[in-house]
């Protein structure tokens, strides 16, 4: 018992200068992935996000939600289609998006912050004019998938000069006022940016950029944004990794610290990567 007592008191010594050194500043993660479905992880994302709110950081989520966006398409007989891994949305598909990520996913999430002792509020993009967005695809093909025109944070500013952690869903709006189905991923990286975050953190399925995609053991800790096109051509670099890194690059390059693609089926993944001295996943820096 005493030496479990010891080795908890020595996490929370090393926790100390990690503490200190992000107290005040903003982090925004990217919540998508197996710790969206599995009960015990999203858990687990929960208390995390909390235990940050609560030693001073100002945690921002942004999250995901395909896998139940496909469940609810499917059951009322929507096809899916993906060109380049992007889904088309037509006007159909679009209003069940905005009712799966911005009532379904987005109240789960607050709800989950909320009874693990925080206090968050859920907004979309279109909240406040958030993300201010136009058609990806000009010819239509790809329907009502967006890209970010401009972020406007100032909703986001409010929230949390009230102490809230905002949780935001990824749509976007026109200055028709119609709504767009923005990559999450995109819409963490343009909000850290705009924020001035000091910290992306990307929660995925895999354990960060591997050298070698079959070896586990292979991770890349540290990816200098100089060395990234290189990855791309060995192929190292490759499939659903590309637009993460991007994002990541796009932060970085941005006045973002520091920016993190981390393994989210690891408990209390964003912790370990935040307040220890190895973290975990890669870590993407200028260079």
């Amino acid at each position: 018992m005493f030496e479990s007592a010891m080795e908890k008191a020595a996490i929370l010594v090393e926790a100390l200068p990690y503490i200190k050194d992000f107290y005040g500043k903003r982090v925004v993660i990217k919540y998508g992935g197996a710790a969206m479905t599995d009960c015990n992880l999203k858990q687990k994302v929960m208390q995390d996000i909390v235990l940050m709110r609560y030693v001073g950081m100002q945690p921002i989520v942004v999250h995901g939600g395909g896998p139940a966006i496909n469940s609810m398409l499917n059951r009322l007989g929507i096809e899916s289609e993906f060109i380049n891994g992007l889904r088309v949305t037509s006007q159909d598909a679009m209003e069940i998006v905005e009712m799966v990520l911005g009532g379904k996913i987005n109240g789960e999430i607050v709800s989950g912050i909320n009874a693990s002792g925080g206090n968050a509020i859920g907004i979309t993009g279109k909240d406040g004019n958030l993300i201010e967005a136009q058609p990806m695809d000009p010819d239509g093909i790809m329907g009502f998938v967006g890209e970010i025109v401009n972020i406007n944070p100032q909703i986001v500013e409010t929230i949390i000069e009230n102490g809230y952690i905002p949780v935001i869903a990824p749509i976007g709006i026109d200055e028709e006022q119609a709504a767009y189905n923005i990559n999450a991923d995109l819409v963490a990286a343009a909000i850290a940016v705009k924020m001035k975050a000091d910290k992306l953190v990307l929660l995925t399925d895999v354990p960060g950029l591997l050298q070698n995609p079959q070896d586990s053991s292979s991770l890349i800790s540290e990816l200098k944004v100089s060395e990234v096109e290189g990855y791309v051509q060995q192929g190292v670099i490759a499939g659903g990794m590309v637009p993460k890194v991007q994002c990541c690059v796009e932060a970085v390059t941005g006045g973002v610290g520091r920016t993190h693609i981390i393994d989210g089926r690891v408990p209390h993944s964003i912790l370990l990567e935040i307040f220890t001295r190895e973290g975990i996943g890669t870590m993407v820096v200028n260079g």
